[in-house]
């Protein structure tokens, strides 16, 4: 990452994106230990009573929301707090980027004490008429409000910055940033209805019942988008970095605009291929969104292209010759360009996620996996793939550069992605094979299917629970070892002035923009077919006949009256 442009930062933006990145990080020492409790729990070598005092479904919450939502979005903003007026050449307006912070903050920690006090143990989904704490949806929306600001923080800046540059294209990893937040803007709109509108007045006990097909379906309108979320931070670093840390150039410029614009059209309209066993939601409705579900495979496949591109340029330029020889002359192992291997090994990874992702779209082949260990195994593939090892990639080089600290112990921070891709890849093979055998998910049963007196007994599983075990324990080592390159990098001296760093990379073909020099057209045609997917998906919920459900919460399945809930609740 030698002679990128270093640009300094005001002590206060530095503040602010060290909070961003350090706390979550802290948090996901939580959230990666309740995960590991998960696979020794599924294996039989635990039982719940040990998880650390936390009843099952509290500790599955606590991974779930701390890994996918409290980590992914701290570091989205503090990502693009570095990363936008770094591209842009501008400094941070810092008054609302602290009021994002401090929101954001705030948030986390009212549903963190839900969570720990046991009061949520709602699992990330938290899908009614499982019942949370009001402050548990509270923090869930103080934590999207703040993270809402900190992109309109961004938008001015923006503008001056085309007034001052007028013809200009906009910087790609500004493109790939918009992108991100536009996905999640519109996304986290139906997410913050279900929450404010359904589920406070409901956990408050000023409404008695809840719509559950309602709100499923707005939960998936932000729920599967939330993939994209956390894909499209990867997808920028991909784009605008790992060519240079490969040290060649971007193949085309254009082809990485093309596949931010068309996530932003297709990463919305896709929610109702979770929803195939829903019975109020009409076939029309799920095989429009399995079509688009297959569409949105399109930006994805384009950047595998372009990235194979970009990876053979900078290999060729180092002397690589022959056919397949670029492949191999990448400096996988490199401590100078030790963010190479978070992202390189992040993309292996994907390609196992982004196939098995094909059998979830599918209506019949989800059928058969649907609410299996199968799905537990994919979206390890996605989400523990390359956007945690992109997200821990990054956080340690914020932490390095915005610290003014010499990253600690290389060696074993370039193991890090290696050692992760071999557990999750133990882990998932595991996860997916029991679940083509019926082996369930979210199931607080232990290993009571491999005891022969057991009504669920399933000896057939065994194999494949000890298998995901397996991987889970390399996956925790692999975080442990993180753990402490990250800590002993953030606790050591300074070395040099704080300063903001990235390692953007030329084109090769930086070709016109044309049609993609605008975000607005692009914006409207996904605001379209939004219309076109869901109108029909509302009519389906508004003409159902079912009734509202009661609350209650997973140790104690009886429906619970509403002024109790808010009581002091035993603990689980």
């Amino acid at each position: 990452m030698n002679g990128t442009l270093r640009l300094p930062v005001e002590p206060w933006a530095r503040r602010l994106v060290l909070t961003e990145i350090i706390v979550p990080v802290v948090l996901l020492v939580l959230g990666i230990y309740a995960g590991l409790l998960q696979v020794l729990f599924r294996a039989g070598v635990i039982q719940a009573a040990e998880f650390a005092g936390w009843e099952y479904y509290q500790a599955l919450t606590l991974h779930g929301v701390v890994n996918a939502v409290v980590f992914t979005t701290f570091f989205a903003v503090a990502f693009g707090n570095a990363l936008v007026p770094y591209a842009l050449g501008m400094k941070l307006p810092l008054r609302w980027a602290w009021v994002s912070g401090v929101t954001m903050l705030a948030g986390t920690l009212m549903a963190a004490w839900a969570i720990l006090a046991g009061k949520a143990s709602v699992l990330y989904t938290f899908y009614p008429p499982l019942m949370a704490h009001p402050l548990f949806y509270i923090g869930a929306a103080l934590l999207i409000v703040g993270s809402w600001i900190a992109f309109f923080n961004w938008i001015p800046l923006y503008l001056r910055w085309r007034r001052e540059h007028p013809g200009e294209k906009t910087p790609l990893a500004v493109v790939g940033m918009f992108a991100t937040f536009i996905v999640w803007l519109i996304a986290t709109l139906a997410v913050a209805i279900e929450v404010v509108v359904l589920l406070i007045p409901w956990s408050l006990g000023w409404t008695q019942e809840v719509n559950v097909p309602l709100a499923r379906m707005l939960f998936w309108f932000f729920g599967h988008p939330l993939v994209y979320f956390w894909l499209l931070p990867a997808y920028t670093m991909y784009y605008t970095m790992l060519p240079r840390l490969a040290g060649g150039k971007l193949y085309s410029d254009k082809v990485g605009r093309l596949a931010f614009m068309l996530l932003i059209l297709f990463s919305i309209p896709v929610g109702a291929h979770h929803q195939y066993t829903e019975p109020v939601v009409s076939s029309g409705s799920k095989l429009l969104h399995a079509f688009l579900t297959f569409a949105v495979a399109l930006p994805s496949l384009m950047t595998a292209f372009t990235l194979a591109a970009s990876l053979e340029y900078g290999a060729r330029q180092r002397g690589a010759r022959g056919l397949f020889d670029w492949m191999f002359k990448q400096p996988f192992f490199s401590t100078d360009a030790w963010l190479f291997s978070y992202m390189i090994a992040g993309l292996v990874i994907f390609i196992m996620g982004g196939i098995s992702g094909i059998v979830n779209a599918s209506y019949s082949m989800n059928l058969v996996v649907h609410n299996t260990s199968w799905i537990p195994g994919h979206f390890h593939l996605t989400v523990a793939g390359p956007v945690l090892l992109a997200f821990l990639g990054m956080s340690l080089h914020l932490v390095s550069t915005y610290a003014g600290k010499e990253l600690r112990l290389k060696r074993l921070a370039v193991a890090v992605p290696y050692l992760w891709l071999v557990g999750v890849f133990v882990f998932s093979w595991g996860m997916m094979r029991g679940g083509l055998h019926g082996e369930p998910r979210r199931s607080n049963l232990g290993m009571s299917y491999l005891n022969p007196d057991s009504p669920f007994y399933h000896p057939e599983w065994k194999l494949y629970v000890t298998v995901a075990m397996i991987g889970g324990i390399v996956m925790t080592l692999a975080m442990i070892a993180y753990f402490v390159v990250f800590f002993a990098t953030a606790l050591s001296r300074r070395q040099r002035e704080a300063a903001a760093e990235f390692p953007l990379s030329e084109a090769y073909h930086d070709e016109p923009a044309g049609a993609l020099m605008n975000l607005r057209p692009w914006l409207i045609a996904a605001v379209v077919l939004i219309a076109i997917a869901y109108t029909p998906m509302v009519r389906d919920v508004v003409r159902g006949t079912f009734n509202n459900a009661p609350g209650y919460e997973p140790h104690n399945p009886a429906p619970v009256n509403q002024s109790e809930q808010l009581e002091e609740s035993p603990s689980p």
